[in-house]
């Protein structure tokens, strides 16, 4: 089955939109606890910065990249008439 010009530039633009949320998804996975002693310097609530990206902050980036994920898609999906219909 061959792609249309339309279905190719909507996987060109879901691949870009994949990639930059996984750049974020590292830096908060990665990067944070790469850099830890520094952000224990910071203390937010009473708590030193990495404890709680550790314990809430990552969990709470991971819920609003899938929140941006799938309005997002939905509204490619729309624009490009890819979108399943609603019941």
């Amino acid at each position: 089955m061959e792609q249309t010009h339309r279905q190719r530039e909507h996987w060109r633009r879901n691949l870009g939109l994949i990639s930059l949320l996984l750049g974020i998804w590292f830096l908060a996975t990665f990067v944070v606890i790469w850099f830890a002693r520094e952000l224990n310097e910071i203390v937010i609530a009473g708590f030193p910065l990495a404890f709680y990206m550790g314990a809430q902050g990552t969990l709470i980036i991971y819920l609003i990249l899938v929140r941006i994920y799938a309005t997002r898609m939905n509204d490619l999906d729309e624009h490009y008439g890819l979108n399943e219909p609603e019941f």
